[in-house]
């Protein structure tokens, strides 16, 4: 295989990477709708313990780096709330 398949390969795997965040995006605005209805804070620390908690174990059983794929979800935990925030009219998205 050449340098430029696995290049090739990488940007198909970024290309779903980004697939995957837009649809995690979609899912957020779900969550705001529910978080909205019910009274509930868009910030809900237990949670986002839990999830980095979670990615924590399993970047661990995957073998590749913890701590950056914590720093990874910590991202889109912020960006989730963000979306959220902005479907509540109190974001800064466009």
């Amino acid at each position: 295989m050449s340098l430029e398949q696995v290049r090739a390969e990488i940007a198909d795997v970024d290309d779903e990477i980004i697939r995957l965040i837009a649809e995690r995006q979609e899912l957020a605005k779900k969550v705001a709708a529910i978080k909205i209805r019910n009274g509930i804070a868009i910030h809900d620390s237990r949670q986002s313990e839990k999830v980095l908690a979670s990615v924590f174990e399993k970047a661990v059983e995957s073998r590749i780096d913890p701590v950056a794929v914590q720093k990874i979800f910590g991202i889109l935990i912020a960006m989730s709330e963000e979306r959220q925030r902005e479907c509540s009219g109190e974001g800064n998205l466009p």
